[in-house]
């Protein structure tokens, strides 16, 4: 979505993580996505220094509004909310608690941008931020999971997730992609 945001010209690949290629391998030894590798060679591969990267390309004002507070917010969905959504996703590979647990853990972070959304449409203010694109896969992932409890206790969030998933911006980088094998010329996307 930020690429998109900012109009960068990319060339995909689409692979399977079951059958990774060697060439993802070749370019990242952690053989893990997303990965995007500039023109000068340089290998980012981290979703956030490549959306930080792709925002700073454009000087877009995803990244203009308290960045400090914005990081801060991703750091807690990257650690304490996703190790939670983990378990609550696949709870029966996580015996020691049952789904339930799970759920509770998440919703303390559910919580805090439920009532950050009270008044104001994205998680900081009224404008999109990269915080709400960087949080945003992960809170759809938490929705999916049970989305009669999601609806009932995160009204203001349900509100916000639909925003992003009837988006344009969304939908335009949705799309299927056929498989990349190492003998096809990789997609070029113009957005």
């Amino acid at each position: 979505m930020a690429l998109a945001h900012s109009e960068i010209e990319v060339e995909l690949r689409e692979i399977s993580l079951k059958m990774r290629p060697e060439e993802l391998y070749a370019i990242s030894s952690k053989g893990t996505v997303p990965v995007l590798q500039l023109k000068d060679e340089t290998i980012i591969d981290e979703s956030l220094d490549i959306m930080m990267w792709t925002l700073k390309q454009k000087q877009s004002e995803w990244i203009e509004f308290d960045l400090e507070k914005q990081l801060e917010i991703i750091s807690t969905n990257d650690t304490t909310f996703k190790y939670w959504l983990d378990r609550y996703k696949y709870f029966d590979r996580y015996p020691e608690n049952n789904k339930e647990y799970y759920q509770e853990k998440c919703g303390e972070f559910l919580k805090f941008l439920e009532t950050g959304l009270l008044n104001k449409s994205f998680i900081l203010n009224d404008d999109i931020e990269l915080v709400d694109v960087a949080v945003f896969p992960f809170i759809r992932q938490c929705y999916n999971v049970d989305t009669l409890w999601f609806d009932t206790l995160y009204p203001n969030l349900k509100d916000w997730l639909k925003k992003f998933l009837d988006s344009e911006l969304f939908n335009s980088v949705m799309i299927k992609y056929e498989r990349w094998t190492p003998k096809q010329a990789p997609l070029v996307l113009h957005f």
